[in-house]
């Protein structure tokens, strides 16, 4: 299961994770952003223990949107060891974001 994070938590939720973490930047008015929601929670479920998927919304949350130079949504950050390592701007079939992930396990 995703988990949300805000501007408040992402440091310890985030940076601070001992696990690989996806950060979906999303906005409730993005129609590709609804569509990778169910991808992303079946991916949760996958990498259970070994990486974490957390969705951070993009509008509530402007101080980490801007910390990280995020202009479109969605946008899939991960985060290895407090670090951002890579970065998908856009919607992405499933097999591109477990590629993503496996990169950083």
């Amino acid at each position: 299961m995703t988990t949300d994070v805000t501007d408040a938590t992402f440091a310890t939720e985030v940076l601070g994770s001992d696990l690989p973490v996806l950060v979906d930047f999303w906005a409730e008015w993005c129609p590709p952003c609804h569509r990778i929601a169910p991808v992303l929670e079946e991916l949760a479920a996958e990498y259970e223990g070994r990486a974490r998927i957390v969705k951070l919304d993009a509008d509530h949350n402007p101080e980490t949107v801007r910390r990280y130079g995020v202009l479109s949504m969605p946008t899939l950050s991960l985060f290895r060891g407090g670090e951002l390592v890579s970065q998908i701007v856009g919607a992405r079939p499933k097999s591109k974001l477990k590629e993503q992930i496996d990169s950083a396990l």
